[in-house]
């Protein structure tokens, strides 16, 4: 169904694309798509690259991907037209088994199916935080971390 594979190169196009589109999603849900940046914009200053990323594709096409770290899940964009198809769950499910035990991710007040998401694959919400959204400091936020705690 879904192919997890490493990122390579050849894929940075499909993830800007992904990204462009469901981070306008996500804004529209939390802080507004004011905020919007582009993935060219961000990518550098928020450690896109720093850890592990992988992607989905199906019949050959990325439709989603997720970058994490050993104890930290960074990033994970879908393709909208693939939302609630499993794509999600799949790369989070790939990141919870590649990482260390516990594994945490900070995940924007409002971003509901993300958060049902986390919490059906066993994330629990450990605390609330205020402050400036990340890679754009001109827009204050309201987050969760998010933590699942291994076995």
């Amino acid at each position: 169904m879904f192919n997890i594979r490493a990122y390579e190169s050849a894929d940075w196009p499909r993830l800007c694309e992904i990204h462009d589109v469901a981070r306008l999603d996500e804004l529209g849900l939390t802080v507004g798509t004011d905020a919007f940046l582009t993935l060219e914009q961000t990518a550098e200053n928020e450690g896109l690259f720093e850890g592990k990323l992988f992607v989905a594709d199906v019949d050959n096409v990325v439709r989603g991907f997720v970058a994490y770290g050993e104890e930290e899940l960074t990033w994970l964009y879908v393709d909208p037209q693939f939302y609630r198809k499993g794509v999600g769950r799949a790369l989070v499910q790939h990141a919870v088994a590649d990482s260390a035990p516990t594994i945490e991710i900070e995940l924007l007040e409002g971003n509901t199916p993300a958060l049902a998401l986390y919490l059906s694959e066993g994330f629990e919400v450990i605390k609330r935080v205020e402050g400036q959204l990340e890679g754009n400091e001109a827009f204050a936020a309201t987050g969760f971390v998010l933590r699942r705690a291994g076995t």
